[in-house]
């Protein structure tokens, strides 16, 4: 049911990336399967829990083999993406990279996400933000940087 769902809206495996890669939020995309009948907990169930949507679809639909977050937060890690950053803002990166693997990217999207510890202990979600990134903004751009630095995984894994 789910590879005849995704077909209708992504007919093949470069337009699905396309599409993922090019959304400001993944959730949107996420949101839709959703609404047209894509189970995830189904999916997590079938696959494994250690897998984001992206990774579930391109295995279930386009016969890709998949990358756990784990796998992917290591292979950010070892580019050296954050060197780009302040300190304080690879802090924040480093944390957000950290419950990607284990929560997902909904959760990582989610402002909510700074309730948890550690982040709780810096602050509350708009010191933080203005403090480490300058503007919510800003850390939304950064934000959708990491996401895209997790990409460059899948689209070499998918190629």
């Amino acid at each position: 049911y789910t590879k005849k769902t995704v077909i209708k809206h992504y007919t093949s495996l470069d337009q699905f990336v396309k599409s993922w890669t090019e959304a400001e939020r993944k959730e949107t995309i996420i949101s839709e399967l959703e609404k047209e009948g894509v189970i995830w907990q189904a999916l997590w169930d079938d696959v494994g829990k250690d897998f984001d949507p992206f990774d579930l679809i391109c295995h279930v639909v386009f016969d890709q083999p998949p990358l756990t977050r784990k796998e992917r937060m290591n292979n950010v890690k070892k580019r050296n993406y954050f060197t780009k950053y302040s300190e304080p803002a690879q802090q924040v990166l480093n944390i957000l990279l950290d419950k990607y693997a284990d929560v997902g990217l909904r959760e990582l999207e989610n402002i909510k996400i700074f309730k948890a510890d550690p982040l709780n202990q810096m602050g509350n979600p708009r010191e933080i933000i203005t403090s480490v990134f300058g503007s919510k903004k800003q850390y939304y751009k950064a934000l959708a940087d990491l996401e895209k630095s997790c990409e460059q995984n899948k689209e070499t894994k998918v190629s």
